[in-house]
């Protein structure tokens, strides 16, 4: 399938799904990641959930990482494509953008090159690691911006399509891609 095809799709698809669903899945992601030798990184990039667009709530895996005392990075939109980051403190206050993301204000800055893991937010992706965001490329231009062995974790209530026919030159492959069921080592 091609990607604005795929983004319709899994939109459709997530508006069906219940708080109930979405918190049970959540879950049992963040459960699935305990599966992953990935506990021994310092820095943790994470999104913060978009409620109204029904995605992976990361709230549980925020709690995860606070619990082993790890540090937690946040972004935060400045410019057409770019992100800024900044440390999760007890001090951080958080603003919804025009996108209803929560972001920091402002905070602690986080060079790109100190991420260890990066938790990527996705509507779809493929068999190989390809995915499919909202189109806007943030993601993929920070993705660029960080160390070449920065591990790139997509979270999905979906399990991963066959093949996404149009993957461009400038689109970063996952490295894996962790679901209710199952976690996706590409």
């Amino acid at each position: 399938m091609l990607k604005h095809e795929l983004r319709t799709t899994y939109k459709e698809k997530r508006k069906l799904l219940s708080p109930f669903f979405i918190s049970k899945n959540s879950i049992a992601i963040a459960n699935q990641l305990l599966n992953l030798h990935i506990w021994s990184a310092s820095y943790y990039h994470i999104f913060l959930t978009i409620a109204k667009s029904k995605e992976v709530d990361t709230e549980p895996i925020i709690t995860l990482l606070q619990a082993r005392d790890k540090d937690i990075v946040l972004s935060k939109v400045v410019g057409k494509q770019s992100l800024k980051n900044y440390l999760l403190t007890d001090g951080t206050i958080l603003k919804k953008n025009k996108w209803q993301i929560p972001e920091p204000v402002d905070g602690i800055e986080v060079p790109e090159h100190k991420i260890d893991i990066v938790f990527v937010p996705l509507l779809a992706f493929d068999k190989k690691g390809q995915r499919v965001g909202y189109g806007k490329g943030f993601y993929d231009t920070f993705l660029r911006k960080c160390r070449a062995d920065v591990l790139k974790i997509g979270l999905s209530f979906f399990e991963a399509e066959e093949h996404i026919e149009d993957v461009e030159e400038n689109d970063v492959p996952l490295n894996y891609c962790v679901t209710p069921k199952k976690i996706y080592e590409f």
